[in-house]
């Protein structure tokens, strides 16, 4: 028996994907199904709302499916291996420690060998510019960065060398879009190439999405994205977000992903928003902080003469040992 969790299909892959990136999938047992459901091995007691149960799953073969059995590094380097990473359509991209970057080219090679799916492995450099993107090195496999990564049933461009993009995300936009009603207006102020928006406009009835974001590389994989999905709902804007969003219509909805410094622009979504509307906020930040950064936040806001009020706090991600992402629900008051 495995101790599993029981999601529906249509969440079975950003599901896992989540649960090997946070290193929660146990590569012991191989992924069931049943049903409309899969069963995830898991080596946790619940996962995003999913409690684990008891399931008869097949056992694997760990040697096939663990990069860090097969990849020729010296044994001492071993425990430096990445436990976790990320996976944009059909590339994988992973972090290394410095004493692991001059064996990168065999780490690839084992990392591919064991995710039949990967056509390429990059090494991420890290996140450069106002734009948020990353720098990439191809270590192992054939083709560019560019992909189509696929998402709650929809299909995006993007290439994360030239647009951001965060596939660690899938669940909040799926809970974003859940919450949309009939007619909303949404606005997303740093939307990358809108996968906020095509999942809004996927899964919910808006009546019109503005997805802004200052990159000019943005405009063709959001166009493509609309292509892609069928949908007509959704206005592309390249520009300054808080100049932009003072041109549009008061929205229902605001989404403001740029966790390094969203806050800085509060102010602006708060102006911005319905007084019955809702503003989706992210921000990295110390897990010690959390409850003063709120009321700091609260008193900015009012000192330039905007009511608010926090409704929900979520942990979206680890950042670091001592800093996590959280998405703060804000209301207007």
């Amino acid at each position: 028996m495995a101790k599993c969790i029981r999601v529906p299909k249509s969440e079975g892959e950003p599901i896992r994907r989540a649960l090997m990136e946070e290193g929660l999938l146990d590569m012991d047992y191989r992924i069931g199904s049943e049903g409309d459901s899969i069963l995830m091995p898991v080596l946790c007691d619940g996962y995003r709302g999913y409690a684990a149960e008891e399931a008869e799953l097949r056992p694997s073969n760990r040697g096939e499916t663990d990069y860090k059995d097969i990849a020729d590094v010296p044994d001492g380097l071993k425990e430096y291996l990445p436990k976790s990473f990320d996976v944009i359509g059909d590339i994988a991209i992973l972090k290394l420690e410095d004493c692991l970057v001059p064996y990168r080219a065999a780490i690839g090679e084992a990392l591919m060998k064991v995710t039949p799916n990967i056509r390429a492995v990059f090494l991420d450099g890290g996140v450069k510019g106002d734009f948020r993107v990353r720098e990439l090195e191809k270590i192992a496999g054939s083709g560019t960065s560019e992909v189509i990564h696929r998402e709650y049933g929809t299909r995006m461009m993007t290439d994360p060398s030239k647009v951001y993009f965060n596939p660690r995300l899938a669940t909040e936009r799926a809970r974003v879009a859940s919450m949309v009603e009939d007619g909303e207006v949404v606005i997303d102020m740093f939307a990358g190439v809108a996968p906020f928006g095509t999942v809004i406009c996927r899964h919910a009835r808006p009546s019109m999405v503005y997805s802004i974001d200052l990159n000019p590389e943005c405009e063709r994989f959001m166009k493509e994205n609309m292509r892609l999905n069928h949908i007509r709902n959704m206005e592309c804007i390249i520009g300054d977000s808080t100049e932009v969003v003072r041109k549009l219509p008061k929205a229902d909805r605001i989404i403001m992903n740029l966790p390094q410094m969203a806050d800085r622009f509060l102010d602006s979504a708060l102006r911005s928003v319905k007084p019955s509307g809702i503003i989706h906020m992210h921000k990295i930040m110390e897990r010690s902080e959390l409850e003063p950064f709120q009321k700091e936040m609260a008193k900015r806001m009012a000192d330039e003469g905007l009511g608010m009020r926090v409704v929900r706090v979520s942990e979206l991600k680890t950042y670091s040992p001592t800093m996590s992402v959280y998405v703060f629900d804000i209301c207007p008051e």
